[in-house]
């Protein structure tokens, strides 16, 4: 199977996404879509801007590589009645089947950052775009101080070690490397434009209790518990984790998490 895909079937990112909605949302608020607007959303999961993008009327193709998520997503759009939301498995770097100028909007939130081969990412993504369409890319930076930066790079550090020919999705998260990926699919730099925003991990329970979803259901942290067991430092990398998460609890409340994470917004005018 290939790796990418192996890596997101592992768990069940659904866990996960719950409590990333209201930020999804609030996402697709600002992204100005309107009825009939064609949208792809690649990397969906199972939909947390895919089907908000819906509601408010565009027609949207949700493309994931993970078989599971594309079925939670179809699952969650018929259970809204939302005929003009669908689901299919892609890959971000080899979109067949997908036509040129197919989209008005394609949208990217921490989905195609994790696909090999980034530069065919961006040659994709700007071939499946319209002449004066946009795409929009939420990355992860690297470094970050805050939650999802801080959990890739922790869990790395007790990961084996990535197979030659690797490149980090992180770099994503770095304005130049952006900026040369997309000019290598033919977009001037000044058609580029970056802002940093934040995305809020929510749950109705302890941090500790968030901690548990991404040790159980999201694909990296779970390769990064069994490589650390199998060294015997699965208490260290849990407690390395567990002061991460409540040093960056927001909420206030022993019963309640709000965990902000900063990422790079990425719109590129084709």
């Amino acid at each position: 199977m290939n790796p990418n895909k192996a890596l997101w079937q592992k768990g069940d990112f659904t866990r996960i996404a719950r409590g990333m909605r209201a930020s999804g949302e609030a996402l697709v608020r600002e992204l100005r879509v309107t009825p009939g607007l064609r949208v792809l959303d690649l990397g969906c999961g199972d939909g947390t801007t895919a089907l908000p993008a819906a509601r408010l009327g565009a027609d949207v193709l949700g493309v994931d590589i993970a078989a599971n998520l594309v079925a939670a997503g179809n699952l969650r759009a018929r259970a809204e009645g939302l005929a003009n939301c669908r689901f299919q498995e892609g890959d971000a770097s080899d979109l067949q089947g997908l036509a040129d100028d197919a989209f008005d909007l394609v949208v990217s939130i921490f989905g195609a950052m994790f696909a090999p081969r980034p530069d065919a990412v961006a040659r994709e993504m700007v071939r499946v775009t319209r002449p004066g369409g946009r795409i929009v890319m939420g990355n992860w930076i690297p470094n970050d101080p805050t939650l999802v930066a801080q959990i890739l790079k922790i869990s790395a550090a007790y990961s084996p070690p990535p197979a030659a020919g690797f490149v980090s999705p992180m770099t994503w998260g770095l304005e130049d490397m952006v900026i040369a990926r997309f000019a290598g699919a033919g977009v001037p730099n000044d058609q580029i434009s970056f802002a940093r925003s934040t995305y809020v991990f929510e749950h109705p329970g302890a941090p500790s209790g968030l901690l548990d979803d991404f040790s159980t259901y999201y694909g990296p942290t779970m390769n990064a518990f069994a490589a650390a067991e199998a060294e015997g430092r699965a208490h260290a990398l849990r407690q390395e984790l567990d002061d991460l998460f409540q040093a960056q609890n927001l909420s206030g409340e022993p019963d309640r998490t709000q965990i902000p994470a900063t990422f790079l917004k990425v719109t590129i005018s084709v």
